[in-house]
């Protein structure tokens, strides 16, 4: 299978309602790897690698995200894989 990695960007209603826990369910569920974290300006930032389909997939159910949430926007930078990371995981704090 093609590799694929997505930098992704999600604005609207997304912190506050559990989305970095939802985000890292549905990577685990596709096999992805990555992060994601909440930004200081409301946004919330992931980075998923894995195969191209899953990844693909990913990026779509940002649109939806978790109950509660209200996503107004979904910004992809497809990127080189690189495969560095080893699971998903949730980045606490705010960078």
């Amino acid at each position: 299978m093609e590799k694929a990695r997505a930098h992704v960007y999600i604005s609207g209603r997304v912190q506050g309602v559990f989305f970095r826990a939802w985000t890292e369910d549905e990577a685990v569920k596709r096999g992805l790897t990555g992060w994601v974290r909440n930004l200081a300006d409301g946004r919330v930032e992931a980075l998923f690698e894995g195969d191209r389909e899953a990844v693909e997939d990913m990026v779509k159910a940002c649109w939806r995200g978790p109950h509660g949430a209200k996503v107004t926007n979904v910004e992809v930078r497809w990127e080189p894989f690189k495969g560095e990371f080893k699971d998903f995981r949730i980045v606490y704090g705010r960078w």
